[in-house]
């Protein structure tokens, strides 16, 4: 498990991983596979898995949804950050937010831009809190979400979830 000075070693923090998509699959999402790896391979447990398409309304009822489950903690979407016009999650997310969490997108942008340059001024990855759950809105691709997930949640994933109790 990753770990910082602030974790509890052997805490598992109940995870969701929606991927947000028209076009992937279960058999075709290598970023939701990934992310389900990840937390796996830390000891977290995914209690959902989902692929809802890029329809803003989808995404905040599913994040509504998400925060009804008392057994959750966190909820992590991939897909639909960028410019493109079919790129709606910042916009569903961001509204319902009620505590953000802007050094998670900065930090993101930083690293993003140490790998692949100014082309990460286009990523709108954001982090915060709505009801009581800790959220997280990444880009879809694959390199992308190793980098926020091993970077960014997994080092403070426990101290973040402890921090909202």
């Amino acid at each position: 498990m990753v770990q910082t000075p602030h974790q509890i070693p052997n805490k598992q923090v109940h995870c969701a991983v929606v991927t947000i998509s028209d076009t992937r699959s279960a058999e075709t999402d290598s970023s939701g596979q990934l992310l389900k790896q990840l937390l796996g391979n830390s000891g977290h447990s995914v209690e959902l898995y989902t692929i809802i398409k890029d329809e803003p309304d989808q995404i905040r009822h599913q994040l509504a949804q998400l925060a009804q489950d008392p057994g959750l903690e966190t909820v992590i979407f991939n897909g639909g950050t960028g410019i493109a016009p079919r790129d709606v999650t910042y916009e569903a997310i961001e509204g319902m937010l009620e505590k953000q969490l802007p050094g998670f997108g900065e930090l993101f942008r930083f690293l993003s831009y140490q790998e692949i340059g100014s082309r990460a001024i286009a990523s709108r990855a954001v982090a915060g809190v709505y009801r009581g759950k800790l959220v997280f809105s990444l880009p879809g691709s694959t390199n992308a979400v190793k980098l926020a997930t091993e970077k960014l949640i997994l080092p403070e994933l426990v101290h973040l979830v402890q921090q909202l109790r």
